[in-house]
């Protein structure tokens, strides 16, 4: 599965979750889901498990710590489904 197809799906995980809307228009690798998308920390964990719905994977507490950003999730979802 290429970046760009997991970006796609992340961004419709992520949607029901976002508090700043403006940010998650121009979404890219940088964005950050609390400072940028204003996801709760409580949300966040809910993201998690929607991620590991979708793709099928699982995600341990050391992986989910990194999943701070896109970039960083695309990264550790790429590792799990290899």
């Amino acid at each position: 599965m290429t970046k760009d197809n997991i970006i796609q799906k992340l961004k419709h995980i992520v949607e029901p979750y976002v508090n700043h809307t403006e940010n998650f228009k121009n979404l890219s690798e940088t964005s950050d889901f609390i400072k940028d998308l204003e996801i709760n920390s409580a949300n966040l964990v809910d993201v998690i498990l929607d991620i590991e719905d979708e793709f099928n994977i699982r995600i341990e507490n050391d992986d989910m710590e990194q999943m701070l950003n896109v970039e960083k999730s695309v990264e550790v979802i790429q590792q799990k489904l290899k």
